[in-house]
This record gives structure tokens, C-alpha cells and sequence, in this order.
């Protein structure tokens, strides 16, 4: 007799998704996990929550505010005189809302009757784990069905080795000073989001992008006007800028690169290692593909049955809310259910920074390649009266669709709260929506969704206030 139903191997948002899900449907469930917080006691919400999205987000928020009081604050009447960022305190804060999250997710646990199991695992076959936990002590458990979570980690660049002054995402979200020049490796949504937080408080950024254009997966015309936005703001991105060599010398970091011009070298007093995450894989012992992502079928079980791997570490876009959906498309396969596999298709994308960027579904490019015939709608939040009330006019929403069915192929969003307008396009694609539906829905004014209703409406030619 097995010890549980499930065991899942990772507790960060496909994980511990997965895990309750399982318990909710009726399965005895346990969740391992190797992850200590900063005062070294276990904690639940993997990367994710400790040191990824959640973290990121509430420092891109707290240096939003500062930098709204400096650069914008006048223009709406309120003046402030000595203003100043304590960075300790900003941490602080940053800080109070992981413990908050994390121990929500050990109350969840509790509540789903869902065991949480700190240390390290290791697949010994015959659907057994052996985990060592953080006291050295081991243990072997048994289960009929095991999901792999483990994530990812940030890859690392032989020629930028990490040390004090060079660092990876997670040594970004920590730095105790404001680093007057800061060199970020990689022009990704990491690099933006990191090099946004320190831009805004007083950073000089300069990012180098190896690839010849600026947010390749986003759709040009946002991708070019968020360019032009990030430039406005300060932060300087060469691109096709491929780094040859780092050192270090009296806590300054040389970094040389080379572009179309030549070689260049740039000095700063941080360099932040931004070039992606690549799959924990370590002591799993499944099949993994070419690019050392584990293999799965749709229904994200692996070539041994009864082992399912979800998340980061099967490849795809490497996603907080994919894993998440995948969790819980497994926990319901598990138990019998009815699934469908997780459409990938229907998947946002958001880039966190200002103006936020947005989207869901096709691309102009995509559209082109795949030879289909389409009509583009788009519309500015300059002419938005709620964007223009706010003061943050940047960006548009543009939409794509079937010029023979009018169905909603794709949905681009730069601007103010892109991250939340997006959630209408995304039941709209899934939905298998036309744009006449999206025309006939009543859009409450003076609301930034407005905007996504006259992109809409200027697919047809018809836009109201453009």
C-alpha cells in the first residue's frame, strides 16, 4: 500500500496548485519542497512568491509611487519638498507580503488537509521518493501518482560568473543601495521589470540585448512603442549587444560586449544576469527532450505512467498561471475526470512595466506567416477620457482579427493596467468571439476598457472617438 494518492515533488504556483486540487477531489496528498525563507524555516510558493513575481511586482510598485512623487506628482497639484526612499523600508514591505502569501498557501494546506513535506527529493523508482530533509535525516515515501514541479533557475553566463557585484534576478530584488550605474544582461520581461525598479529610483540603466530586436514575442508596433517609451524614461537598451567578458576592480564592473559597430566596453557598479530560467531537473530520473525539458504527453504525464511533470520545468512559457492550469488539469486527470489539454494558444502574456504590455493569441507576423487574412483595429489611450484623466496617456490597444469570420485572432495591449484590460480579450479568444460581439458589449465610461471596445469597433471602420 502507497503512503499517498499524490506527492508532488515543488510548491510554487503549479505545485501547491496541483496539491490542492488533488486534495479537493478527494486524494491523500502530500507536497515536498526544499525551499527555506530568509530566517531559514521552510516556506511554501517556490520561486514565484519568494523571489520572482510577487517580490518584483511589489518593488516595481513601491518605485511607481516614488516616482510618480518626483517626476509626476506637480503636475496634479500635490508638491513635496525633501523626498527620499528608504530602501530598508521599501524591503521591509516587500517582505511583509511574501510572509503574508506564503503562510495564506500553509493555511490552505492546512485547511485541504494537504502535508507539506520540507526537504530535498529524489525519484528511486517503483513511484518511491526518497527526501532528505534540511536536518540531513532521510526518509523514503510511496504514491500512486507523483507530479514533478520543481521550476526553474536563473541560467548563468560563463563569461558574467555571479559574485558580489554581478547578479542573477533573485540578487536584484535584495540590492541594499540604489546602484548609481546598473548593467543588466538581457532585455527580456526580467530585465525590463528589474531595470525599471532601480531606473525609477535613480539608477542610470543600460541593458544589452543579444538579440537584433526589442521584445521579439511581443507585436511590433507595441513592442517599437514601448521602446520609444523606456527611452523617454531613461533606460538605454542596445540591442544585437553580445557580451564577450566581465571583471571586477574596486566594485566596479567592466563589461565588454560587441555589436555591428565593434567592441564596446561599459562600466557600472552592478551587473544583473537576465538571460532567462532553465529547467531543475536534478535527481529526477525521466525522460527529458533536446533543450533538457522533461517530456510529457497533453495531458502532461510523462513516458512513465502515473508520473506527471507540470510547470516551468516541462517547457513552454514559463509562466506563473500556465503551471497553475496545468496543476490543475493533472488533478483532475488523476481522479478521472473529463480534461482537456491546457491551451497554450489562450495563454497572456504581461510585461510589468510602464506602460505595461500585454497580449493573447496571434501576432501580426504569425498571421502573416500562416497566410491568413486579417483586419487590424487599434486605438491610442490619448484619446481615452479615463486614461487622460489619470495623467498616463502611453500606449493603445490593438486588435486582430479574421477578415472572413470576424473572429478575435489577437489582442496587444501597451498602457495603463494592460495586465487587467487583458482579461477580456483572453475570454474573448476563448470564448471564439468576433469582433462584433466585442462591439455590442457595453463598455461603462469613462473607463480605460473603452479603448479596447473602439479597437474593436475600429476593426469595422467605425470607431466612435478616433
Amino acid at each position: 500500500m502507497t503512503d499517498y494518492n499524490v506527492i508532488v515533488i515543488g510548491a510554487g504556483p503549479a505545485g501547491y496548485v496541483a496539491a490542492i486540487r488533488c486534495a479537493q477531489l478527494g486524494m491523500t496528498t502530500a507536497c515536498i519542497d526544499h525551499r527555506l525563507n530568509a530566517e531559514q524555516k521552510p516556506v511554501l510558493g517556490g520561486t514565484c512568491l519568494n523571489v520572482g513575481c510577487i517580490p518584483s511586482k511589489t518593488l516595481l510598485d513601491s518605485s511607481h509611487h516614488y516616482y510618480f512623487m518626483q517626476k509626476q506628482a506637480a503636475a496634479h497639484g500635490i508638491k513635496c519638498d525633501g523626498l527620499s526612499i528608504d530602501i530598508a523600508a521599501m524591503h521591509a514591505r516587500k517582505f511583509k507580503v511574501i510572509k503574508i502569501l506564503t503562510h495564506g498557501i500553509a493555511s490552505l494546506f492546512k485547511k485541504n488537509k494537504v502535508t507539506h513535506i520540507p526537504g530535498n527529493a529524489r525519484l528511486s523508482g517503483d513511484k518511491q521518493i526518497e527526501i532528505t530533509a534540511h536536518d540531513g535525516s532521510t526518509q523514503i515515501l510511496s504514491a500512486d501518482n507523483i507530479i514533478i514541479a520543481t521550476g526553474s533557475s536563473p541560467v548563468q553566463m560563463p563569461v558574467a560568473p555571479l559574485n558580489e557585484n554581478i547578479v542573477d534576478s533573485t540578487g536584484a530584488l535584495a540590492f541594499d543601495t540604489v546602484p548609481p550605474r546598473l548593467g543588466i544582461i538581457g532585455a527580456g520581461a526580467i530585465g525590463l521589470e528589474l531595470g525599471s525598479v532601480w531606473s525609477r529610483l535613480g539608477s542610470k540603466v543600460t541593458l544589452l540585448e543579444a538579440l537584433p530586436d526589442f521584445l521579439v514575442h511581443a507585436d511590433r508596433h507595441i513592442a517599437r512603442v514601448v521602446q520609444g517609451e523606456l527611452k523617454k524614461q531613461g533606460l538605454k537598451i542596445h540591442l544585437n549587444a553580445q557580451v564577450t567578458a566581465t571583471s571586477v576592480h574596486s566594485q566596479e564592473v567592466t563589461v565588454t560586449y560587441t555589436d555591428k559597430k565593434g567592441e564596446h566596453t561599459l562600466l557600472v557598479d552592478k551587473l544583473i544576469v537576465a538571460v532567462g530560467r532553465q529547467p531543475n531537473t536534478t535527481d529526477l530520473e525521466v525522460p527529458l527532450n533536446t533543450q533538457g525539458f522533461i517530456s510529457v504527453d497533453t495531458h502532461c504525464q510523462t513516458d512513465i505512467p502515473g508520473i506527471y511533470a507540470i510547470g516551468d520545468v516541462i517547457g513552454g512559457p514559463m509562466l506563473a498561471h500556465k503551471g497553475s492550469e496545468e496543476g490543475v488539469m493533472v488533478a483532475e486527470h488523476i481522479a478521472g475526470h473529463k480534461t482537456h489539454a491546457v491551451s497554450y494558444e489562450m495563454m497572456p502574456y504581461i510585461v510589468y512595466i510602464t506602460p505595461e504590455i500585454a497580449w493573447v493569441g496571434k501576432t501580426e507576423a504569425q498571421l502573416k506567416s500562416a497566410g491568413i487574412a486579417y483586419t487590424v483595429g487599434q486605438f491610442p489611450f490619448a484619446a481615452c477620457g479615463r486614461a487622460r484623466a489619470s495623467g498616463d496617456i502611453s500606449g493603445m490597444v490593438r486588435i486582430m482579427a479574421d477578415t472572413q469570420s470576424d473572429r478575435i485572432l489577437g489582442v496587444h495591449i501597451c498602457g495603463l493596467s494592460a495586465s487587467e484590460l487583458i482579461a477580456e480579450a483572453v475570454l474573448a479568444i476563448t470564448l471564439k468571439s468576433t469582433i462584433e460581439d466585442l462591439v455590442k458589449t457595453i463598455h461603462a465610461h469613462p473607463t480605460l476598457s473603452e479603448a479596447t471596445h473602439e479597437a474593436a469597433l475600429a476593426v469595422k471602420g467605425r470607431m466612435i472617438h478616433g
